[in-house]
């Protein structure tokens, strides 16, 4: 058993106001908590990891080439491998929201981004 303290987990702010923490997890699939301000949209990005993003508090559009679905509180989305898409706030408030990657991965899919 490895338990990770959610305030001692590892973090990362890709921008101001949007925070990652990584939770529990393996080479197999990883979770990762995040936080978003109001208006905030990631970079339209692909990757190799299936994905699935529930959002925990607040509302979340997720856009892809051909489509959009807004998330509310404990609404889920899956997102194939290499699917394009961003996943933005559009809601007035902060919202939170809980990734889930398989295989897993780490924050050096951001960090090494040019």
């Amino acid at each position: 058993m490895e338990p990770v303290d959610f305030d001692d987990a590892e973090t990362y702010e890709p921008d101001e106001g949007w925070g990652r923490k990584a939770l529990a997890g393996s080479d197999k699939f990883t979770f990762e908590w995040f936080e978003k301000p109001a208006g905030h949209s990631s970079p339209m990005h692909d990757h190799e990891n299936e994905q699935v993003c529930v959002c925990l508090e607040g509302e979340l559009t997720i856009y892809t080439e051909d489509d959009s679905v807004t998330l509310h509180e404990y609404d889920s989305v899956h997102l194939d491998s290499w699917e394009e898409h961003r996943v933005e706030n559009t809601g007035d408030e902060r919202a939170v929201g809980l990734d889930v990657f398989a295989p897993g991965r780490s924050f050096d899919f951001w960090t090494d981004r040019q």
